[in-house]
């Protein structure tokens, strides 16, 4: 019986069409990544892209690699969501944008320039300031994970321009 209901649901999760990501596949050799404004962006994206696909070689100088990725823009901002009666901040809205473009030796665009924006949300209590601030820091280090992995997934669909 077990084994029956084992089959039927690899039968029902096959038929969604539903497949494991994989690993990533760039149709490039070789990647510069510049990212002047941000140096824990552009290690967590280096490492991200060799995590990614093994084949694709990660190179220090834009003379020796096939495309280069700019981020020319990392911000992180923090807004105020809600206030209280009394006028303190109940909570808040940090908000991650990274400016992008990939482009090769010639200045040719692989992927034009683009935006990523990526938005948390968190409740604020005065009392629990240091708890927050810990919070705060958590949350800005996962928004710059998932801004690194949406990279990731539009550089595996940059073709060479024709």
């Amino acid at each position: 019986m077990r084994a029956l209901v084992t089959l039927a649901l690899a039968a029902l999760v096959s038929a969604c069409g539903f497949h494991l990501r994989g690993e990533a596949s760039f149709a490039f050799a070789s990647i510069y990544v510049n990212a002047p404004t941000s140096p824990p962006m552009a290690a967590e994206t280096r490492r991200g892209i060799s995590a990614a696909d093994a084949r694709t070689k990660v190179v220090d100088s834009p003379a020796r690699a096939e495309v280069t990725l700019d981020l020319p823009v990392v911000v992180d901002d923090k807004d105020v969501l809600s206030l209280s009666s009394g006028g303190s901040v109940r909570e808040y809205q940090l908000v991650k944008r990274v400016q992008y473009r990939l482009h090769d030796k010639n200045g040719d665009d692989w992927i034009p320039a683009g935006e990523i924006v990526i938005r948390r949300s968190y409740t604020f209590n005065e009392t629990q300031v240091l708890a927050r601030d810990i919070q705060e820091q958590r949350l800005l280090r996962e928004m710059q994970g998932d801004a690194v992995q949406q990279l990731i997934r539009r550089m595996q669909a940059a073709r060479k321009p024709a």
